[in-house]
């Protein structure tokens, strides 16, 4: 039953009582005929004027049930891109401003999950690629030492050490996949100690020793007087750290220039590594931490690793309640940074 119909027999009944109860009362000799007539023909006359009056208030509420009526319709078809028009009384109003939000959130999540399931295909496309890729070279150098067609000693041996290093590449990728499923699902056990940045820009710079002399880096280090200790789980954090300054000597020039800073912001201390290299385009750094993204979309395995160690920075970086970012201009270089926050002992 429609509401107008619920209004229409709530008036009905009302009017009905009152003639009831004015015929009762011309009964008992209460009233005269002539009053009768003239209370009679006033409440016929306000019936109707209600009538009229409900038929012109309930039209806008009509409209408006309609309208969120068939938005409802729209939603269950899939299609969010439509709002309830803020109009008629205060509470369909509001009741039109709480249906947009609604409708708004639902759209949210539904882009979410299409955004989820896109990512999801994407992952298992490069997962599955970034896997047969040293598989398949591995396969292809043992069929070849299977068949004994390598009789050198030298060419043996070489053929060896591919394999071995194409599965020390595989099993790096899988470690990757096995720490950054670790942290994305909280599996990492959080037991952060106060330590100093120098210690760590220091001790990871000495890990990279060799590389930066074959490609005749010069390293500076800007450092403030003092600078207080930050909250880290330091192998951790090193394991950041040196993603940032693998990248950077890989992208650098030969004799180029990589500067690492630390540097006092608020209650946070920020740590950021900058390299003269080719930079990245705008719309690429957006997307630059995402798994097995790669600004370079060739799956060569001399363009890097499978795309996992800006991920698992930033999941170790947050796991620490800190942030983690890049400013680049293309052909001008990069600055990676990442923030912890510092101890305070008080």
């Amino acid at each position: 039953m429609k509401l107008r119909t619920y209004l229409l027999l709530s008036s009905l009944t009302g009017i009905g009582v009152l003639l009831i109860c004015l015929f009762i009362s011309y009964s008992k000799m209460l009233l005269s005929i002539e009053q009768f007539y003239w209370l009679s023909g006033v409440t016929a006359g306000v019936g109707l004027l209600s009538f009229i009056l409900q038929h012109l208030l309930t039209k806008p509420l009509e409209k408006s049930i309609e309208r969120i009526t068939q938005q409802t319709v729209r939603i269950a078809e899939g299609d969010f891109h439509t709002g309830v028009p803020l109009v008629g009384p205060q509470e369909f109003k509001l009741l039109a401003q709480q249906f947009n939000g609604m409708s708004s959130k639902l759209k949210e999540s539904f882009d979410h999950l299409h955004h989820s399931e896109s990512a999801r295909r994407e992952l298992i496309a490069n997962v599955s690629h970034d896997l047969r890729t040293p598989l398949a070279s591995i396969q292809s150098f043992v069929e070849a030492l299977e068949d004994d067609v390598i009789k050198d000693e030298e060419t043996f041996q070489r053929y060896l050490n591919t394999i071995r290093l194409e599965t020390k590449r595989l099993g790096g990728l899988i470690q990757d996949l096995f720490e950054l499923s670790s942290l994305e699902a909280n599996g990492e056990i959080f037991e952060p100690v106060p330590s100093h940045a120098d210690e760590l820009l220091i001790s990871t710079l000495e890990s990279f020793s060799f590389q930066l002399a074959e490609k005749k880096l010069q390293v500076e280090i800007e450092l403030p007087d003092k600078l207080p200790a930050a909250l880290m789980m330091p192998a951790q954090m090193k394991r950041v750290l040196s993603n940032l300054l693998q990248n950077a000597i890989q992208y650098s020039p030969v004799e180029g220039k990589i500067v690492l800073a630390a540097a006092l912001e608020g209650q946070f201390l920020r740590i950021s590594v900058t390299d003269e290299g080719q930079g990245i385009e705008a719309a690429e750094t957006s997307r630059i931490f995402e798994r097995f993204y790669r600004v370079d979309k060739s799956r060569s395995k001399n363009n890097g690793g499978a795309g996992l160690g800006l991920a698992i920075a930033q999941s170790i970086v947050e796991l620490h309640g800190g942030e983690i970012g890049v400013y680049s201009t293309k052909g001008a270089g990069s600055c990676f940074w990442f923030t912890l926050p510092i101890y305070n002992s008080r």
